[in-house]
């Protein structure tokens, strides 16, 4: 090779195993939304696991972003981040959950629950991987993330999963108003 085809080498487009700066971003996002996922399920306190959930919801908004997919992004962000989160912890306070280390909330069960939980991570690459092994996206044809896609998209094929899933919220915020009633109720009458 001659010195002076070195230099046309360099500034050759990256290739498989040279990273850009998106997929940099896009690893180091994920590693630090799989930490915040892993704190959430680990810790002892509620609220904290509840504010970790916070920041691995946010980190999956990110790499959303970082897929170019900005509709996907802010949807995740105002149902996921805004919505759900603000309903678990309008849960946690509506039916006493204890703020602080509680022992009731550690059952002794951690050996049985991670291999359980290795098991189904291993299913669930599994299944993905096998499922879209021969799916190849098409770089050069229209966005898959824009607005219209994805609300074509989820008007015509996910509306009943989408309704299911508020009136399971729903129902689920009216229980903890009925669980914090009925214990409310309780007390006073023995005061």
């Amino acid at each position: 090779m001659t010195p002076a085809a070195a230099p046309a080498l360099s500034l050759a487009a990256p290739g498989f195993l040279s990273p850009t700066g998106a997929e940099v971003a896009f690893l180091l996002v994920g590693v630090v939304t799989l930490a915040a996922a892993v704190v959430a399920v680990t810790t002892r306190q509620l609220v904290h696991a509840a504010l970790w959930l916070v920041v691995a919801l946010g980190g999956i908004a990110v790499e959303y972003l970082l897929l170019t997919a900005e509709f996907i992004a802010w949807v995740q962000v105002l149902i996921y981040v805004g919505s759900v989160v603000v309903l678990l912890l309008f849960g946690l306070m509506l039916t006493r959950a204890p703020i602080g280390r509680s022992p009731d909330a550690d059952s002794g069960n951690r050996p049985a629950a991670l291999a359980v939980a290795v098991a189904a991570a291993a299913a669930l690459v599994w299944v993905v991987t096998d499922a879209f092994r021969t799916t190849w996206i098409d770089l050069d044809g229209p966005a898959q993330g824009t607005t219209r896609v994805s609300g074509e998209m989820l008007f015509r094929n996910w509306v009943l999963p989408f309704e299911a899933l508020s009136v399971l919220l729903l129902a689920a915020l009216v229980g903890a108003i009925v669980l914090s009633r009925r214990g409310g109720g309780d007390t006073e009458g023995k005061r």
